[in-house]
């Protein structure tokens, strides 16, 4: 995709001929007249109070709610997500948007005594305005939600532009939205980088999940500005597994998670270091249980790794195997789609892409440390910090993993994969940028705080 780009075309990866959505770029102006409209909007949202938005997002999780089973549908064919995961992607945007429907009646600020004499010291958050929304393709339905809920329910409007491969998705998520909003209060804005750019330049809070080059320009774009920004990158996230761990067990999590959707989570698991002598019973198990997940059409209930978003991600995919070895493959599945086998490669030469960048594919490197302060050093050695599993029978072990790994989140005797909305989700270093989403510290992400004193 190029930042010139005036058409585009969205279609099912498991059948490209299939085509769900074609749409002209709208351009900088249609960008600059939503969010002027949003912007003329957002007082008398604010002003409507906590009661009204509180339903008005209670009704948008019912909307979702009922239409669960076309959206898990049309998730499957626009994105390639596998039957079960659409529904399950489904069912927490609905639990999402329940969750910050209650979010205008929380507290928005503190009473204090004054350090001398009488009076009153405030403080409040205050809502910024227009919320400017930039999210991926892999998420449809979840990851809009968890930026735009928040932002609504503070205060602000909204203004979203998706990614290109999830248009058709954002389109009838934003018409269940506006049926229960005011006009301009959320507005939906397709196209490429020429938009997303134009976004960045006109709004007054910006939130953006995607590449980490785009979340960077991003980041300085909003920065520039002096307006608040969050940017969600990626990772090159580690599983470690200690000789105590359950293997067979810890195996299941961990293809799961380097497989599950293709791999194409930020949460993935893309490397597992098998600490001592786990190194040879996880060697097996994790080939045995690779080798056991299903892959093929996505509409399949039990498929677990379906195609590629497109051709070209399968062609980076296979180039990311150049110069390793390859411990066990699954079997690609037959078909016109974009599918990739699920692969655990060994023996990588230092410096290797698939040791250094996301690959964003069903791909991961089994590697070997002689300690857990070794296993550390090794999930550190990397430019990402988003989330690292641990796998082990002992407390004292995961606690050392709590204390030293720099990662955001870390999973103990849990997949990579998976994410709690109600509490803080980002990472470290080239992960992301600015403050945590979801949870409370979505709501103090997209308000500011103000000082207010009352003198008598």
């Amino acid at each position: 995709m190029t930042a010139d780009q005036t058409s585009f075309v969205s279609r099912n990866p498991a059948a490209p001929s299939d085509v769900l959505a074609e749409f002209a770029a709208p351009g900088p102006t249609a960008v600059a007249g939503a969010v002027g409209r949003a912007r003329a909007a957002q007082p008398g949202w604010l002003d409507q109070g906590a009661a009204a938005r509180s339903s008005a997002l209670s009704a948008i999780a019912g909307a979702i709610e009922a239409a669960a089973d076309e959206l898990a549908a049309l998730a499957v064919r626009e994105v390639g997500k596998p039957a079960s995961e659409a529904r399950a992607e489904v069912a927490r945007t609905v639990a999402i948007w329940r969750y910050y429907a209650q979010a205008p009646y929380e507290p928005t600020g503190a009473v204090h005594e004054t350090a001398a004499g009488p009076g009153l010291l405030l403080t409040r958050r205050r809502p910024h305005g227009v919320a400017g929304l930039i999210t991926p393709w892999n998420f449809p339905f979840a990851i809009p939600s968890w930026k735009a809920a928040p932002a609504l329910a503070a205060g602000n409007t909204v203004v979203l532009k998706p990614a290109p491969e999830a248009t058709a998705c954002a389109v009838r998520l934003a018409e269940l939205v506006r049926q229960a909003v005011p006009d301009g209060v959320f507005a939906l804005v397709p196209g490429g980088a020429t938009e997303g750019g134009a976004l960045v330049s006109a709004a007054d809070v910006v939130s953006f999940t995607g590449s980490t080059a785009v979340g960077d320009a991003v980041a300085r774009a909003a920065t520039a500005r002096g307006i608040p920004v969050q940017a969600e990158t990626g990772g090159l996230n580690a599983a470690i597994v200690l000789p105590d761990a359950d293997m067979e067990r810890a195996a299941a999590h961990i293809a799961a998670a380097v497989a599950g959707y293709a791999g194409q989570k930020c949460t993935a698991t893309s490397r597992v270091i098998a600490v001592g002598a786990a190194h040879e019973p996880l060697r097996e198990a994790l080939a045995e249980a690779l080798r056991a997940l299903p892959v093929g059409n996505p509409a399949d209930p039990a498929t677990v790794c379906g195609p590629l978003i497109s051709g070209p991600a399968r062609d980076r995919a296979a180039e990311a195997l150049d110069g390793a070895c390859v411990l066990a493959a699954g079997t690609a599945a037959d078909g016109p789609g974009w599918y990739a086998a699920p692969t655990i490669v060994e023996k990588l030469p230092a410096g290797h892409r698939l040791l250094t960048e996301e690959v964003f594919a069903p791909v991961a490197a089994l590697l070997h440390a002689d300690d857990l302060p070794h296993a550390v050093r090794i999930s550190n050695a990397v430019p990402y910090g988003l989330v690292t599993s641990v796998h082990t029978a002992g407390l004292e072990a995961a606690l050392h993993g709590l204390d030293r790994l720099d990662t955001g989140m870390i999973r103990i005797n849990a997949p990579s994969t998976g994410v709690d909305f109600h509490l803080p989700f980002g990472g470290t270093k080239a992960s992301g940028h600015g403050p945590r989403e979801q949870g409370r510290a979505a709501l103090d992400f997209y308000t500011s705080s103000r000082t207010y004193t009352l003198a008598p």
